[in-house]
C-alpha cells in the first residue's frame, strides 16, 4: 500500500489564539464542512468534538492539544486546535514545533489580547508563516479595521486583507472578497450554501481602496505585478494568487480573512486559502539535525518518503482504551506496524505495535505512515517528549524542545495508604505526559510536591488525578518557587585537604562570583591555564559550581543569574584527584554566596485588567495594595484596560478578588512574565517561615 496522496497536498496546521477568541468553534466547523463530523459541536454546551477531556466540557476551555486529519479539496489537512489558556502554552510551544503554519484567531471586538501576543511570538520563534481570521464579526462592538491596526502595532507584522467584511454586529451580512472582486453570502443558518454576487454599491469604494493596497503590497514582492500595476494593467487572478502564496511562505505578509464562526459564516473560504496559500511540507526547509555519533556535525534530511525514517514525538498521553500514545511528526521517509526504530534521545530501539490517525479523541487505525503525516504510534515504551525516532541505519537527532520551568507548587498528600501507590503511579503517568508539570519529594519535610506553570494548570492536574485515576488527596496551599541569586561580586578561596581511607585528597581553587543578567542562568569560565592545574579538573570544578547553585545558601532554593569564574587553582601531583575539586569548588560557591549579599527572587506576572470606567479606581488601589506596578492604561471601546506586573504570591485566588471589586463586570489575564528580586523586608519574612521560625 503507498501514499495515499501526494505530499503537495498536506497540510500541517494549528490553530492559535487568545483564550475565548474562537478557535475550538473555528477547528468545530472546519470538521462539520469538510464532513468529518455531522453535526455542529458548541464549546458552550460542552458538545465540541475537539474539547473531549471533562474539564475542557466543563469549563469550555482547551486544555491539550487536540489532533485531527480532514480532507479538503483532495488535500490532506492534519489540524491542532491548541489552548489559549496562559497556563498551557506548553501544549502551543510543542505543537508549533512540529507544524508547518498556523492559523491564528483574533476577537473581531477584544483583537489582539495578551495571550495572542504570547503565541504569535512562539510562531515567529518556529519561523511559522500564518493567515489571521478575525472571528465574531457578528458581535457588538467588532471593529475589523481595529484588528488590522493592532496586528500591526502590537505583533510588529505586516497584515495582507485578502476579504472585508460586509457590516458588522447585527449588520454582519457577509464577506468581500479581494482577489475575485465579488461579495459571498451564505444563504442558510447552517452555512453550508454560499452565493457569489456583485459587491453592494456602498462597499465598493472601500473595496477596490483595499485592493489597490493588497496589490501594492504584492507588487513589493513580485515583478510581474510590481510591471503590471505601474502600467495600470490587469492583473489576472492566477498571477494574484500566486504572489500571495509567496509572500505567505516567506512570511513577508501575513493574508487576513475574517467571519463568525458560531454563525457559520467564512470558514469554507478559510479552507479555501489553506489549500491555496499555507505550505506543504515540501515547501519548508528540509529538517536539519546533527550527526549523534558526532554531534559537531549536521545531518539533514528532506521531505521524502524515500530518504531515511525519522520523525519527532511532541506529545505522550495516555488513553484509557489503548493505553500510551506517542505523538509524532514525520519529517522524512516511512515505516510501517511491526518496525523496529531507534529512539536517538537515550540510544534505545522501539517497536511500532500500532499507528493511529487520531480524530481528537477518537481513532483510526493505519498500516504505514509517510512524510508529512502526524500520527499517533502504540506500543513505545521509553519514548518521551521530545525525543527523536529514525531509522537505525541513519541515526539523526532532532533539536530538542525547551521547556521553562514551574512557577508554582502544591504539597499533596494521599488520604490512605492504598491511595499512595496510585498516587505515585498517577502522577508519573502525568509527568510523562506534561514536560511543565514536576513531582519532587521535599527533602526538608518529606512532602510530595507537584509544581506547574499557574493556579489552573495544578487544578486541572488534581481534577484529573481525583477523576482519571481515582485517588483522593489532600492538597496544600501554593507555594511560589522562588529563586535565589547574588547583588555583589566576591571572590572566594577553598582549600580542600583530607586522609580518606589512608589516601591524601587535594584540591585547592579560587572563585569570582558576580551578578550576572537576569534569565542567563549560571555561566562559568576559567581563565587559568594548563601550567597552573591539568585542563582535566576544569569541567570537575564548574561541575562542583553547579551542583552547589542547586541549593541556595538563603533558603535553599536554586540560584541563578551568577557567573563564576575560576581565577586561581593549586595542583598536588601526588594528592590531587576530581572529588577534591568538585568539593573545593562547592564550598567555595557556599560561602561566597553567603558574602555577596544574597536575595530571593519571585516570579512576576503581567496582568491585564478590563474594567469599566467606574471600578477603575478600585481595581488600581487593589493591585497596589499586592505590590502591583501599574505599567499603563488604555481604552478597549467603552472598557478601561489596566496592564501591570504583579508578583505571583500576591495573587493567589486574583479571580474571586477582581470579581467582587467590579460586581463581576471586569476580566483578567495573567500570565508569567520574568524574575524579579524580593524586596528585603519581605525576603526575611519569606526566610524565617521557611526556616521554621514564624511556625
Amino acid at each position: 500500500m503507498g501514499r495515499e496522496l501526494p505530499l503537495n497536498r498536506t497540510r500541517n496546521i494549528g490553530i492559535m489564539a487568545h483564550i475565548d477568541a474562537g478557535k475550538t468553534t473555528l477547528s468545530e466547523r472546519i470538521l462539520y464542512y469538510t464532513g468529518k463530523t455531522y453535526k455542529l459541536g458548541e464549546v458552550h454546551e460542552g458538545t465540541a468534538e475537539m474539547d473531549w477531556m471533562i474539564q475542557e466540557k466543563e469549563r469550555g476551555i482547551t486544555i491539550t492539544a487536540a489532533a485531527t486529519t480532514t480532507m479538503w479539496k483532495n488535500t490532506r489537512i492534519n489540524i491542532i486546535d491548541t489552548p489559549g489558556h496562559v497556563d498551557f502554552t506548553m501544549e502551543v510551544e510543542r505543537s508549533l514545533r512540529v507544524l508547518d503554519s498556523a492559523i491564528a484567531v483574533f476577537d473581531g471586538v477584544a483583537g489582539v489580547e495578551p495571550q495572542s501576543e504570547t503565541v504569535w511570538r512562539q510562531a515567529d520563534r518556529y519561523n511559522i508563516p500564518r493567515m489571521c481570521f478575525v472571528n465574531k464579526m457578528d458581535r457588538i462592538g467588532a471593529d475589523y479595521d481595529r484588528c488590522l491596526s493592532m496586528i500591526r502595532e502590537k505583533l510588529y507584522a505586516r497584515p495582507l486583507p485578502l476579504q472585508m467584511p460586509m457590516g458588522a454586529e447585527d449588520r454582519f451580512a457577509g464577506i468581500i472578497d479581494l482577489v475575485k472582486m465579488k461579495s459571498i453570502v451564505w444563504t442558510d443558518p447552517l452555512g453550508e450554501h454560499i452565493e457569489e454576487r456583485e459587491i453592494p454599491s456602498e462597499f465598493v469604494e472601500k473595496a477596490v481602496k483595499l485592493r489597490e493596497q493588497m496589490i501594492e503590497g504584492l507588487a513589493e514582492y513580485n515583478d510581474e505585478i510590481m510591471e503590471a500595476f505601474l502600467e495600470g494593467a490587469a492583473i489576472e487572478e492566477v498571477v494574484v494568487r500566486k504572489a500571495i502564496r509567496e509572500v505567505t511562505l516567506s512570511s513577508n505578509f501575513f493574508p487576513v480573512f475574517c467571519g463568525s464562526a458560531l454563525k457559520n459564516r467564512g470558514v469554507q473560504p478559510l479552507l479555501d486559502a489553506i489549500v491555496d496559500y499555507l505550505p506543504s511540507p515540501k515547501d519548508i526547509r528540509p529538517v536539519e539535525g546533527h550527526n549523534p555519533k558526532k554531534l559537531e556535525e549536521t545531518a539533514v534530511r528532506e521531505a521524502n518518503d524515500k530518504e531515511p525514517f525519522s520523525a519527532l514525538a511532541f506529545k505522550i498521553m495516555s488513553d484509557p482504551y489503548v493505553g500510551r500514545l506517542s505523538y509524532i511528526r514525520v519529517y522524512s521517509g516511512h515505516s510501517k506496524t511491526g518496525d523496529v526504530v531507534l529512539n536517538v534521545s537515550d540510544g534505545k530501539k522501539e517497536r511500532i505495535g500500532r499507528i493511529l490517525r487520531m480524530h481528537a479523541n477518537d481513532r483510526e487505525e493505519v498500516s504505514e505512515v509517510y512524510t508529512g503525516d502526524i500520527v499517533a504510534l502504540v506500543g513505545l515504551k521509553t519514548t518521551r517528549t521530545g525525543d527523536t525516532l529514525c531509522d537505525e541505519k541513519s541515526p539523526i537527532l532532532l533539536e530538542k524542545m525547551q521547556f521553562p520551568d514551574p512557577v508554582i507548587s502544591i504539597a499533596i498528600e494521599p488520604r490512605t495508604k492504598a491511595d499512595q501507590e496510585k498516587m505515585n503511579n498517577a502522577l508519573r503517568r502525568l509527568e510523562d505526559e506534561d514536560p511543565t508539570f514536576r513531582v519532587k519529594i521535599d527533602e526538608d519535610t518529606g512532602q510530595n510536591l507537584i509544581s506547574g506553570m499557574g493556579e489552573l494548570h495544578l487544578e486541572i492536574i488534581i481534577d484529573r488525578l481525583t477523576r482519571e485515576f481515582n485517588v483522593s488527596a489532600n492538597i496544600g496551599k501554593p507555594q511560589v518557587a522562588y529563586k535565589e541569586t547574588i547583588t555583589r561580586k566576591v571572590e572566594m578561596e577553598h582549600r580542600y585537604e583530607r586522609q580518606i581511607g589512608g589516601k591524601n585528597h587535594f584540591g585547592h581553587v579560587v572563585l569570582m562570583l558576580e551578578p550576572a543578567k537576569p534569565g542567563s542562568g549560571i555561566l562559568f569560565e576559567s581563565r587559568i591555564g594548563a601550567e597552573t592545574i591539568p585542563g582535566a579538573f576544569v569541567p570537575v570544578i564548574e561541575s562542583g559550581v553547579r551542583d552547589a547553585m542547586e541549593a541556595g545558601v538563603l533558603a535553599g532554593y536554586r540560584m541563578v543569574d551568577i557567573k563564576a569564574t575560576l581565577v586561581g587553582a593549586s595542583y598536588d601531583e601526588a594528592d590531587s584527584v576530581d572529588m577534591a575539586y568538585r568539593i573545593a569548588a562547592t564550598m567555595a560557591v557556599k560561602d561566597g554566596a553567603r558574602k555577596a549579599e544574597p536575595t530571593l527572587l519571585e516570579p512576576i506576572m503581567k496582568l491585564e485588567v478590563v474594567v469599566p470606567d467606574e471600578y477603575m479606581g478600585d481595581i488600581i488601589s487593589d493591585i497596589n495594595s499586592r505590590r502591583g506596578k501599574i505599567d499603563g492604561i488604555g481604552m478597549q471601546g467603552l472598557l478601561r484596560v489596566i496592564d501591570a506586573h504583579v508578583p505571583l504570591s500576591e495573587v493567589f485566588g486574583y479571580a474571586t478578588g477582581v470579581r467582587s471589586l467590579s460586581q463581576g463586570r471586569a476580566s483578567h489575564t495573567l500570565q508569567f512574565s520574568h524574575y524579579d528580586q524580593v524586596p528585603r523586608t519581605i525576603t526575611d519574612t519569606i526566610v524565617a517561615r521557611l526556616m521554621g521560625r514564624l511556625y
